[in-house]
């Protein structure tokens, strides 16, 4: 994957839909892959990520995790110099 913030996320799932929410309310673009009815892309998140759910979310190479682990970041103060990294 390039450089940059990517999502596997599903439509529906109020996580996702927070993670976007979060990011977008930071001005950041992100590439959204869906996996809803996408096995061969879910499979794909889960070899990257060695996780099954969603949303599994990169900053660059940096797998974040998913949205607890970035609303974390953004707690500790520590999400906006990530994200600089990879703008």
């Amino acid at each position: 994957m390039s450089a940059g913030v990517t999502i596997y996320s599903t439509r529906f799932c109020p996580y996702c839909v927070r993670a976007r929410q979060l990011l977008q309310s930071k001005g950041v673009a992100y590439t959204d892959i869906g996996v809803d009815g996408a096995p061969d892309l879910r499979r794909e998140m889960t070899a990257r990520s060695g996780r099954h759910t969603v949303p599994q979310i990169w900053i660059g190479e940096h797998h974040v995790g998913g949205f607890d682990d970035l609303s974390r970041l953004e707690y500790q103060g520590r999400l906006d110099p990530l994200l600089q990294s990879v703008s």
